[in-house]
């Protein structure tokens, strides 16, 4: 695991509240609904990846989603949102990993990233990325991303982010996934200031 970036972040989810940060939604509406969209079982099963101190899973789990994975690299923000699920966090396996690092035991249905995927700069880490998701997504599961579009932000807390066209999110993702919707969304920060972003949904390939 990368010491640094793991510190960076335990330092963040240690030091400020949940709405000090600019990615923070009192409710994720974008992702819940596209989760709502593609029309799957309750017992589907989905991962959020960077999961943070998002809500989403207390969205799902009202709704009767009940297979739900977290993954996220700070052990203080999975502290913390087993706080604020409090008796809910039961339904869900907590996993606290770099993404880059994460050997899934199970593939998944749903693969949700608000947020993660655009902090990756480099092309290797790119593609370590892309790898992971087309092994560890069922055929015909579902990949929701979403990222700075080229109209966002050139950093995030401190760090450098890529930034996603449509078309460049379907060549990434083309070898093994189909694009099927992208959209632009405006998010509106705690601060009062707003970030554009590119939330693409794609779904994999039968192989």
């Amino acid at each position: 695991m990368n010491n640094n970036l793991k510190n960076h972040w335990e330092n963040i989810y240690q030091n400020k509240n949940e709405d000090e940060v600019s990615w923070f939604q009192k409710t994720p509406n974008t992702s819940i609904e596209i989760i709502n969209s593609i029309k799957i079982k309750k017992q589907s099963k989905i991962i959020d990846v960077g999961s943070g101190r998002s809500r989403l899973f207390k969205n799902l789990i009202e709704q009767g989603y009940n297979n739900l994975t977290y993954l996220d690299i700070s052990e203080s923000a999975a502290k913390k949102s087993k706080i604020f699920l409090g008796e809910q966090s039961k339904n869900i396996e907590w996993i606290v990993e770099d993404v880059l690092n994460f050997e899934p035991k199970q593939n998944f249905d749903v693969w949700h990233d608000r947020a993660v995927f655009h902090f990756l700069t480099e092309q290797n880490q790119i593609k370590k990325y892309v790898d992971l998701v087309s092994r560890n997504i069922s055929n015909n599961g579902y990949l929701i991303i979403g990222t700075f579009s080229e109209q966002g932000p050139l950093k995030c807390s401190g760090l450098e982010v890529s930034r996603y066209s449509e078309s460049l999110i379907k060549t990434t993702f083309i070898e093994s996934f189909t694009l099927l919707n992208s959209f632009k969304i405006d998010h509106s920060t705690p601060f009062n200031t707003t970030q554009n972003f590119l939330f693409s949904v794609l779904k994999k390939i039968n192989v």
